[in-house]
């Protein structure tokens, strides 16, 4: 049995959680600017009613959204093949779940088949394995935006501690999913939860670890961010500045909602673009010192995709401090709001990890012991 005191579990908990919540937080007010939510909300720091006013379906009272579904589905394959995924594992048993398989979706109030309720870049995936694509190419085509960034986290818990293998296994898996800066978005995603993961990592080494990866306008962005970010140490009155910076690299304009109507023409494959959601939370991240409440705050408040943003700043932030850090209340509404008890697969997803770092090592002394038979 794992011992409470096992720091490993409680950091994937705080970002298996971590990541939920922020995506509950910032799902009521999704697609709206700042000044909408000032109005509807004042600031949103707390799990809040839907958009529209209380019910018992939609987005609000700590009903999470297609993010977190996707996380769990992708913690799932790990768990049931047992060891690191290539795009075709992740293709082969990630669609299956997503079409074939009755999922409790909360704003909706029913079981229903996850594929349903996604969005067109999310269910590029499964068109792709009708169409019996390539999983290591299958990504190209799909409009460029967060859709595989979003659930990312997982990469990054079953790498923990090795940032830079986390970010290769990503931009395999995700190929499937992705491409250019979408999937380099989602690479940096993992990486950056992997070093979250650490036990001595610090904000600094966070953002260290996304730059020494990232590649492009994603990895100019981020720079950018990073140090817009640095001169800023309120959330609230961080939200409009890096807005500004992130407006030179974003695709989707200042009309959120009318860029989801343009047929994604504003989404396409471009070497000096980023997408807004990660650059975003990892800038929260350094504004609040790498706190996860305010960090969650800033990515819920800034608008936009901010359940995303929310989503992806709390996966970090959870995965640095650990579910001790996470409000208990929130944790429980979590749970109640979407049916759901993420501890049993934060468990297993650890258990996994150590094996993967297990046979790691015992691979790496075998190759020392091959090169010291080489001789030289």
């Amino acid at each position: 049995m794992t011992e409470p005191s096992d720091l490993l579990l409680k950091k994937i908990q705080g970002c298996l959680y971590g990541g939920a919540i922020g995506d509950a937080l910032g799902a009521p007010a999704e697609g709206r600017m700042p000044e909408e939510i000032r109005a509807r909300y004042g600031y949103i720091t707390d799990l809040v009613e839907g958009w529209d006013g209380p019910s018992d379906l939609g987005k609000g009272d700590g009903r999470y959204t297609d993010d977190s579904h996707m996380a769990q589905l992708l913690s799932r394959c790990y768990i049931e093949h047992g060891d690191h995924l290539d795009a075709h594992e992740f293709m082969r048993r990630i669609v299956p779940m997503m079409a074939q398989e009755l999922r409790w979706v909360p704003e909706r109030g029913k079981e229903m088949l996850l594929v349903e309720r996604l969005f067109y870049p999310e269910k590029w995936l499964f068109m792709r394995w009708l169409a019996n694509a390539d999983p290591r190419y299958a990504g190209v085509g799909n409009m460029v935006n967060c859709g595989a960034a979003m659930y990312a986290a997982p990469v990054g818990i079953v790498n923990a501690c090795d940032p830079a293998r986390a970010y290769a296994e990503a931009v395999d898996i995700f190929s499937a999913h992705q491409v250019s800066f979408g999937l380099e978005a989602a690479a940096v995603q993992a990486t950056c939860v992997a070093e979250a993961l650490k036990p001595d990592a610090s904000v600094s080494s966070i953002i260290d670890a996304a730059l020494s990866v990232a590649k492009d306008g994603t990895a100019d962005c981020i720079a950018a961010i990073a140090d817009k970010a640095s001169t800023l140490t309120d959330w609230r009155e961080a939200i409009a500045p890096l807005r500004d910076v992130m407006r030179e690299y974003d695709t989707a304009p200042d009309d959120f909602k009318g860029a989801r109507g343009n047929g994604g023409n504003n989404y396409t494959p471009s070497r000096e673009q980023a997408i807004e959601e990660v650059p975003i939370a990892l800038g929260f991240l350094v504004v609040t010192g790498g706190d996860y409440e305010e960090t969650i705050f800033g990515g819920t408040n800034y608008g936009r995709d901010n359940d995303s943003i929310a989503g992806m700043g709390g996966a970090i932030a959870g995965g640095l401090h650990g579910i001790d850090a996470l409000r208990t209340e929130w944790v429980e509404q979590i749970n109640t709001a979407n049916r759901v008890d993420l501890k049993p697969m934060a468990s297993d997803l650890a258990a996994l990890a150590r094996k993967l770092q297990a046979e790691q090592l015992a691979a790496a002394r075998s190759r020392q012991a091959a090169f010291e038979a080489l001789g030289g």
